[in-house]
């Protein structure tokens, strides 16, 4: 079994083909597919689809590219919403320096109070980070002062050194379809040195999708091709990466439940 850990089900490429989507992924293996979430605001809409399949869950939070929209977003709503038996992370929320469509000093401080809801509700949370390596690292090492968080640098594509020092204090990196592009050697070689029990996979899907698929829009299903080239850059076998990717999955967000007969 393989999961996605990071897919949008709620954005509009999807609407007209959830179904399809939710059985091409448990055709191909996956168990569990993790929703996104990228507007408090529009969370219900989120929510109904998680509750809509048994194998899908999501998250609660504010993208870095809406944090200017979703100022008045409080701790109180990440908490509230976080209760529900469907959500198992907060965000995503993070910084990108990259388009910086949100303001800079908005998006790092929605970040926090995602950290603080993270860190209140014991839920992982997922963090969005882009070009943005040295004030990502400052804020989790400061984070991590105030007390202990668990969280997942998702779709990574960051230097070797914000990788390195988020395992460190304890955290998960996750790669999408980009680590399958030939130009991506660098990225490979970073998922290669990585300890084992702090990799994820995802897709990120409708977007990136992996090598195979390149130019098509991405779904859950597709993330066994990331697996495949992750588990060749390591060194093991497709089933081994699975197995160890799923296990750290179900580690780091606890709250999810586990199909009958995997793990513990």
């Amino acid at each position: 079994m393989l999961v996605d850990s990071h897919c949008h089900l709620d954005f509009p490429d999807f609407a007209d083909d959830l179904d399809g989507i939710v059985a091409r992924a448990h055709a191909a293996g996956v168990g569990r597919m993790v929703s996104i979430s990228t507007r408090v605001r529009r969370h219900d809409a989120l929510l109904a689809i998680a509750e809509r399949y048994d194998s899908v869950v999501c998250s609660v939070g504010t993208h870095p590219h809406h944090s200017g929209e979703e100022r008045d977003v409080t701790l109180d709503d990440l908490l509230v919403r976080a209760a529900h038996p469907k959500v198992v992370a907060i965000g995503e929320a993070g910084l990108d320096y990259f388009y910086d469509y949100g303001p800079r000093d908005a998006q790092a401080a929605s970040f926090r109070i995602h950290v603080e809801a993270a860190r209140r509700t014991g839920l992982p949370l997922v963090v969005h980070t882009r070009e943005a390596d040295a004030d990502m690292q400052a804020i989790l090492e400061e984070e991590a002062g105030r007390g202990p968080f668990t969280a997942v640098l998702h779709c990574y594509t960051g230097g070797r050194e914000l990788a390195f020092r988020a395992v460190e204090l304890g955290h998960y990196v996750s790669f999408t379809g980009i680590v399958t592009f030939k130009k991506s050697e660098d990225l490979r070689a970073l998922a290669a040195s990585l300890p084992a029990d702090r990799i994820l996979v995802e897709t990120d899907a409708p977007y990136l999708a992996p090598g195979k698929y390149r130019g098509k829009r991405n779904e859950p299903a597709y993330v066994v091709e990331t697996a495949k080239v992750l588990a060749e850059t390591r060194g093991v076998t497709p089933e081994a990466f699975a197995a160890q990717t799923t296990e750290n999955f179900f580690r780091l967000f606890a709250k999810t439940p586990r199909p009958a007969g995997v793990g513990t």
